[in-house]
């Protein structure tokens, strides 16, 4: 570790200065001799950093969402290129011009601040061996080793000697009960935070080997983590734990503010959207605003979580619309003004006998009228005059209305039945 920090030499002397100039501030109020001073000099640094980054986090987390998106397509590339690794390179590649994805600023974040974090190594040991570095001179650095942080100095280890503890003014006790429950901390942190984003913020309608790599890192980095924290003085163990601490806020703000679609994480958004648009009628913010927006605009692409949205709108008698926000719905309209138009229903399926007998009747009816057109005798009178009419006694009834009269008979000649049914 000794030989990496010394890599990052040249940036000590930067680290170096905003360390003493927090320290001026924070020695003002705590003592310049104090643990409280020097703890939050180094707290302060880790904050000052994570600032800056806040641009290459942004582009993290839209690396990491459209290479969650892309998942499927490269795994079309590698199942159809498996046997040509030079053509499945090529692929991948214009895959990743056509949609603007960089594959390594997922790592952005943390390959840029590694440099500060070495570099703060590197000052810590050169403290612990009573060596003067970059802007921290002699008084000062007897002021570092001097500073505890419940009983255990900045600079010491979990794996350090009793002889060095003592030299710093410490017992190995109080450093190992102090760096083991930072380690822990520090572990923590890293397994909660990488567990909020693959239990919350991931589609879970994609099912992508990229899923599984996130889930073994969930558990490695902290077991790496872990083994790691054992040889971090103190200080950088404040300063690592620091900054689990504000990605696992920022992480939390981001999944909360503008969630992964498809994820567990879009439907607890797009619910506490919906309830606000029943309380107060309209969106608010300019943030849920873009949401709905691009909602919108998907149009048939929407997903499930999506589409729940979009009629939960409509069960308030809402719209959404193309600039983000939410208008009554035509139907909405009409039923307030009272002129809403009943709804159409199916009509009741007849029997078959029914079917027929009013078949029957619209026969019927067709014959009297053809009759002629200016015809207006109703059907009780010309009932009547049937009746009057002397009927033959010798004329037998017609085969068709007998079949009539039964219902549910066929139409037509009758098939003959077979000979054993008779």
């Amino acid at each position: 570790m000794d030989t990496i920090a010394s890599l990052f030499s040249f940036i000590t002397t930067p680290v170096s200065w905003v360390i003493v100039q927090f320290h001026k501030l924070y020695g003002a109020l705590f003592g310049d001799d104090t643990g409280w001073a020097w703890g939050l000099s180094i707290v302060s640094l880790v904050v000052l950093i994570r600032i800056c980054l806040i641009p290459l986090f942004v582009k993290q987390i839209k690396s990491t969402r459209n290479m969650q998106v892309l998942q499927p397509k490269m795994k079309a590339i590698q199942e159809r290129y498996k046997n040509d690794k030079q053509r499945q390179s090529e692929e991948m590649m214009k895959l990743y011009k056509e949609t603007g994805t960089n594959p390594l600023s997922s790592c952005l974040p943390i390959l840029a601040q590694s440099p500060f974090f070495f570099a703060l190594y590197h000052v810590l040991s050169a403290i612990a061996s009573g060596k003067t570095i970059g802007v921290i001179d002699q008084p000062l650095l007897d002021s570092a080793r001097q500073a505890h942080i419940f009983g255990a100095p900045l600079a010491a280890k979990f794996m350090d000697s009793e002889e060095k503890v003592s030299a710093l003014g410490a017992s190995l006790t109080d450093v190992r009960v102090v760096t083991a429950i930072m380690i822990v901390m520090m572990s923590a942190s890293q397994f909660f935070t990488q567990r909020q984003l693959m239990t919350k913020n991931v589609d879970l309608t994609v099912k992508t080997p990229y899923m599984q790599q996130q889930k073994m890192l969930m558990y490695v980095f902290p077991v790496i983590f872990a083994v790691m924290g054992i040889n971090f003085p103190v200080g950088v163990l404040v300063y690592w734990l620091t900054t689990n601490v504000w990605t696992m806020g920022q992480q939390m703000y981001v999944i909360n503010q503008n969630p992964t679609p498809g994820s567990k994480a879009q439907d607890q958004y797009l619910n506490r959207v919906l309830k606000s648009v029943t309380a107060h009628g309209e969106v608010r913010g300019r943030t849920r605003r873009n949401t709905v927006k691009r909602i919108v605009a998907k149009g048939p692409d929407r997903n499930d979580i999506e589409r729940k949205f979009i009629t939960g709108l409509g069960k308030l008698g809402l719209a959404a619309q193309e600039d983000g926000t939410v208008a009554k719905s035509e139907a909405a309209i009409l039923e307030a003004e009272g002129g809403a138009a009943p709804k159409r229903q199916q009509p009741k399926r007849q029997t078959k006998a029914k079917r027929h007998t009013a078949a029957t009747h619209s026969g019927a009816a067709k014959d009297s009228g053809s009759t002629g057109p200016e015809s207006k005798t109703s059907l009780e009178k010309q009932d009547a005059s049937q009746d009057d009419k002397p009927k033959p006694a010798d004329k037998p009834a017609a085969s068709g209305s007998s079949r009539q009269a039964k219902s549910g008979q066929r139409k037509g000649p009758q098939r003959p039945k077979h000979p054993s049914k008779k």
